[in-house]
């Protein structure tokens, strides 16, 4: 009982401070609008989901075998976006202004200065 009461605290920690990082790079996305922010900001998302799926096998809405493999998926997930951010932040630096940016449909000026 005392293991599940740790259990279901960590798990509250770790939602609270993922949330507040998934939050953190979202304002840093909306502040510089490249990709690598993306992808560093969906990195970030998968700390969340991850806890996300904890909180399902703890609560058994989710198998140990789906919680594994769900768990391993995900840290795959982020070691690749966020291999994905440097190599996307790399080629940015190396390429003609303002191709590292992106703007949501109807917003901003195609090409403009990313604030670097």
């Amino acid at each position: 009982m005392a293991s599940d009461l740790a259990l279901a605290l960590v798990l509250s920690l770790a939602g609270l401070a993922s949330a507040g990082l998934v939050g953190l790079a979202l304002v840093a996305l909306l502040r510089r609008r490249s990709w690598s922010y993306l992808l560093v900001a969906l990195a970030l998302a998968t700390l969340l989901a991850r806890t996300v799926v904890a909180v399902g096998a703890m609560t058994g809405s989710i198998g140990t075998a789906t919680h594994h493999t769900l768990e391993h998926g995900l840290d795959v997930a982020m070691a690749g976006l966020v291999i994905a951010a440097v190599v996307t932040a790399r080629n940015a630096r190396q390429s003609p202004r303002g191709r590292e940016r992106f703007e949501p449909a109807g917003h901003g000026d195609p090409g403009g200065e990313d604030g670097d």
